[in-house]
Order: C-alpha cells, then sequence, then structure tokens
C-alpha cells in the first residue's frame, strides 16, 4: 500500500511520517515528503530526530528520485540537512558504503549542475559532508 504524503505542518507530524517511511524503508514516499517539504523548514522539521537510518534514506530517496528532475532543490536540502541537529553525529557514524553513496549524489549533482547553485558552492558543501 503506498503511503500517502501530505505536507506536514509541524515536527511531530513530520516525524510521524518519517516513522513511517523509514519502517516500510519506502524511498519513493521519503523523495515525495522531501519534495513538498521547504528545505529551509527541514532542521526544525527534524528537530533532534536525526539518526543515520533517516539520514541514509533521504540520500537514496534524493539519488533515485530528485536528482534527475530537481538537482536544485537536492542541493537545498543537503544544505540544510547539514545544519540539522546531530548531522556531525550522524556523518561521523557513516561506513564506507554510506560515504560512497553520499559521494555518489554529489557527483550526480555537478553532472546536473544548474543555475540554483555553483560547483563553487557544492565543493564547499562537499567539505561539510566531509567528502
Amino acid at each position: 500500500e503506498k503511503l500517502h504524503i501530505s505536507e506536514p505542518s509541524n515536527a511531530y507530524d513530520f516525524g510521524q511520517i518519517l516513522n513511517a517511511v523509514n519502517t516500510n524503508k519506502d524511498k519513493a514516499a521519503c523523495a515525495d515528503l522531501l519534495t513538498i517539504t521547504d528545505p529551509k523548514k527541514l532542521p526544525v522539521l527534524l528537530s533532534n530526530k536525526l539518526e543515520g537510518e533517516i539520514f541514509f534514506i533521504f540520500i537514496q530517496s534524493l539519488e533515485y528520485y530528485v536528482v534527475g528532475k530537481d538537482p536544485g532543490l537536492v542541493y537545498q536540502h543537503l544544505f540544510y540537512l547539514s545544519k540539522a541537529e546531530r548531522f556531525k553525529m550522524v556523518l561521523a557514524l557513516l561506513s564506507k558504503n554510506e560515504k560512497e553513496q553520499v559521494q555518489q549524489l554529489f557527483d550526480l549533482l555537478s553532472e546536473n549542475q544548474n543555475h540554483e547553485y555553483s560547483l563553487e558552492d557544492l565543493e564547499n558543501l562537499k567539505k561539510v559532508y566531509e567528502l
């Protein structure tokens, strides 16, 4: 059964949707969620709930479903995700494999670069992600 995703109005709603997405490992639903969520709101909506599993499903969803359609949105999400509470901790705990997948997403962003971000912006963000 496909998850119905509507725009979360607060951190609690966002958390509930994220739990459902994560439980089902539903990357398409996660992509829907990220597509309708304003990237600037991400740190507030995530509150202190950012975990490795959530981080990784974000990366996969952005890579599989969003980067080809809207690289600017992916850049924005990665930028604001890095401002979320617990980001540094989650980053420190990524496996080599997970780090490679984050690198892949950045590679796709440089291949699909558009007017919403420069390659210099991308390089600076890669440093934040310790790549």
